[in-house]
């Protein structure tokens, strides 16, 4: 009872942070030795903890992070370049054309390899039309969280939330499809008008066709791929096993080295699932009694707009997948288990734009831009950020309490 808490406050106080200072401890490493400082202390049994480890969701993240690997190789991303920079003639026409493909891409893979594939492609293509790449960064970023709201394979918390709330694939889209499209419009305004000199002026670009390397078959045969994934957990097969499935097939192929896909994805991720999965199984078996959970239902949490303002400000505070995990035990408790995991992954997703650290992809734009020699200062991206959040949750609460 004393270790428990204890370990796991370290833990998510490093995952909050980034990494330890002095140290290279990063938040993989954190929540890995935090899994088994609960092991050895005793707060769960080596068996608990292998069983805490949701392979769903693992399964479902690591099955996309293949299609999108393919993706990349087939030189997918960079035609979605070609098509942007071949059809913005106007500031805002590149800034809705930005946002549209980061928005629908991440609805339908995982929004952080989506912000890792186009942060480069988008600084590539303002460069190219002597335009400054913030602005259109900023809609990367925003974008990409709020379109991959849409779907329970936009991203990983919601990717946890499907697994564990067992709703139909098609049932969650068409809850929150409509809070993520609305939250699109939402991030185009605001850029606009934080971004006037940028675009009021309304200014002609023009801008030459783009060179892009394209493997065809391995092209057609992953855009299939995908479309078939997403089909089938339309039509009820697990979305777990649907992308398994379909990120595997995608390696029976004479062009593609298999390491070249091995390569692409993102280990540390999934590893910090692991980790994060023993941690909150740890501390919900010690703390999280019956008796301590039967009052749950009593609690303001059945409330939407108190549910997702708890939801946004533990997101902030120690990111959306770990605040996701440690509110999973509560949800469940709900009077409405259903309506709470919806809340709970709209309001995780959306207060992703609140600042920098709301969420990885935010991270990886801005470190993948200031790679770039583009920087995008804290109070830069918060100008931005900070409106889309508060007016897209507001708009989210609404559209759940109807």
């Amino acid at each position: 009872m004393i270790a428990t808490p204890i370990i796991f406050v370290a833990t998510y106080l490093v995952v909050a942070i980034g990494r330890v200072p002095g140290l290279r401890l990063d938040r993989t490493g954190a929540a890995l030795i935090g899994a088994a400082l609960m092991v050895a202390t005793g707060a769960i049994a080596p068996a608990e903890a292998y069983r805490a480890i949701d392979f769903d969701t693992l399964t479902l993240l690591l099955g996309m992070m293949m299609v999108v690997a393919n993706l990349r190789l087939a030189g997918f991303f960079g035609l979605c370049h070609a098509l942007i920079a071949s059809r913005a003639h106007r500031p805002a026409v590149l800034l809705i054309g930005v946002t549209a493909i980061a928005g629908t891409l991440s609805a339908v893979l995982v929004n952080d390899t989506v912000c890792v594939m186009l942060t480069p492609l988008v600084i590539d293509t303002a460069r190219g039309l002597r335009r400054n790449p913030v602005p259109y960064l900023l809609a990367l970023a925003t974008a990409s969280n709020a379109g991959s709201s849409a779907t329970m394979t936009g991203n990983p918390q919601n990717m946890m939330i499907g697994s564990v709330s067992r709703i139909a694939y098609g049932d969650f889209a068409a809850q929150l499809a409509p809070v993520a499209v609305a939250a699109l419009a939402i991030i185009v305004v605001v850029i606009v008008v934080v971004w006037r000199r940028e675009f009021l002026p309304a200014a002609r670009i023009e801008a030459g066709e783009p060179f892009v390397v394209v493997n065809r078959a391995l092209l057609v045969k992953t855009l299939l791929v995908t479309i078939a994934i997403i089909a089938a957990c339309f039509l009820g097969v697990a979305p777990a096993l649907a992308a398994i499935l379909g990120g595997s097939l995608l390696f029976v192929t004479r062009r593609i080295k298999p390491q070249r896909v091995y390569r692409d994805i993102d280990w540390s991720l999934l590893l910090l699932f692991v980790g994060l999965f023993v941690v909150v199984a740890a501390m919900e078996r010690a703390v999280l009694t019956p008796d301590r959970l039967a009052h749950v239902r009593d609690l303001p949490l059945n409330r939407t707009m108190i549910l997702a303002l708890t939801t946004a400000v533990l997101s902030n505070l120690v990111s959306n997948v770990p605040a996701v995990l440690v509110l999973k035990p509560l949800i469940a408790h709900l009077a409405d288990p259903r309506h709470g995991w919806l809340v709970l992954g709209m309001a995780s997703t959306l207060a992703g734009n609140f600042t920098i650290l709301g969420s990885v992809a935010n991270l990886i734009v801005v470190q993948g831009a200031e790679r770039r020699g583009v920087k995008i200062g804290f109070w830069t991206y918060f100008l931005v950020g900070a409106p889309v959040t508060l007016v897209s949750l507001a708009l989210g609460i609404l559209w759940l309490s109807r």
